[in-house]
């Protein structure tokens, strides 16, 4: 340890030795006239200094070092003391750390709070739990300079930030925006894959609805959400959808471009089917964002089946459906198949044999032609071999 000088020592026994029952206050005051030095360290080299004025403004401050030192008597005290044990006043965040995806031990207390004398409140803008602040604390983990890319676990840091959650909070300043621990909690972390998990499968509806909740509420009505509510864990929740933390803003380029992929991941048929519509090709082909896509029929969240009377794709519904984005639309119109199988001869048989048609009559063009540019050639090989032939004998 740093040699400290005599006087130091002399006033730091002064005021251990003032009174009888020194106070909190005077205590911290014994022990900062030695830890007060910013160049204090211990035999290993390691800093044992303490920031006084952050100490006294800190959610800390008015305790008595010996509360949380508890093997430290007197002075001078031994190089190594027992380590602080926070389980001693926080035994219910302990408890939910032991049985968290945190609790193999590499995670202390002071990895998310920072300094032991210097944690502030939750609340406090300096906090590192602070809502503006927890991304960060987070990140220092789940980046991919953390231990995420130690441990093979996935970057979500850089995905949050960039979402429309991470925007909110970093660059608009919303508390109210979802944050890590607004999803995962703050001491019971517990893995996706468990069933008490927030983020399990058939909890995410009512974690993303703790502030959705009118877009849950659609959802739950939709046969997704009934899908879900009858234990089928096949039907897709806001994360299939969204994803967890790459989340966009729904009305961009970027999501409305993803939208139909996403649900053709599911919906197969269906997918390859719309593919081959004006829809699709327009999308793909002419990068026209605003072509229809499978929620713009469907909706996004209470959706129902055609049978259903409610339905946006009832039969009675069509008309005021397509009339969205087609203001001539009538019953007439209507009757175009969004879904049109052509290699289907008994869904769609007119389509099938209407493709059949077009695909016989296609390579029926091609192999005319092809034989007549093969006929052409031979024969314009012939007149050449012929014509100097001819010039050979002449010359001759």
């Amino acid at each position: 340890m740093k040699a400290v000088s005599p006087i130091t020592v002399f006033l730091a026994a002064a005021v251990v030795s003032f009174c009888t029952a020194p106070s909190a206050a005077e205590n911290s005051a014994a022990c900062l006239a030695c830890h007060g030095d910013a160049t204090l360290q211990d035999a290993s080299g390691h800093s044992i200094a303490v920031d006084g004025s952050k100490f006294h403004s800190s959610i800390h401050g008015s305790l008595d070092c010996t509360n949380c030192h508890v093997s430290i008597k007197g002075y001078p005290h031994p190089d190594k003391v027992t380590p602080v044990q926070c389980s001693t006043c926080h035994a219910d965040e302990a408890s939910g750390l032991a049985g968290s995806v945190h609790a193999d031990g590499a995670q202390q207390c002071t990895n998310c709070h920072g300094s032991a004398h210097a944690i502030y409140p939750k609340t406090d803008p300096r906090s590192t739990v602070y809502p503006l602040n927890i991304p960060r604390t987070c990140g220092s983990c789940h980046g991919k300079d953390g231990l995420a890319g130690k441990h093979g676990l996935p970057s979500v840091y850089p995905h949050y930030l960039d979402s429309i959650h991470g925007m909110a909070l970093s660059k608009e300043g919303l508390l109210v925006a979802a944050n890590c621990q607004s999803c995962h909690g703050s001491h019971h972390i517990l893995s996706h894959t468990n069933p008490e998990s927030p983020t399990y499968k058939t909890n995410i509806p009512k974690t993303c609805g703790s502030c959705h909740a009118g877009i849950t509420a659609s959802y739950k009505s939709g046969v997704h959400g009934k899908t879900l509510a009858a234990g089928n864990l096949k039907a897709p929740v806001c994360t299939d959808c969204h994803t967890a933390h790459a989340i966009v803003e729904p009305t961009e380029a970027e999501f409305r471009n993803q939208s139909t992929p996403i649900c053709g991941s599911c919906h197969k048929e269906q997918f390859f089917t719309y593919r081959d519509t004006f829809h699709s090709q327009l999308g793909a082909l002419g990068g026209y964002v605003e072509t229809a896509r499978c929620w713009d029929c469907h909706r996004a969240h209470d959706i129902l089946p055609a049978s259903d009377p409610a339905s946006t794709v009832a039969p009675r519904n069509l008309v005021k459906t397509c009339g969205r984005c087609h203001a001539d639309a009538n019953a007439s119109f209507v009757q175009y198949q969004p879904h049109a199988n052509a290699y289907n001869r008994k869904l769609s048989p007119g389509l099938y044999y209407i493709r059949l048609f077009m695909n016989l009559l296609l390579v029926s063009v091609l192999t005319f032609f092809l034989i007549h540019t093969i006929l052409w050639l031979i024969r314009s090989r012939y007149h050449q071999v012929k014509e100097n032939a001819a010039e050979g004998e002449k010359d001759a």
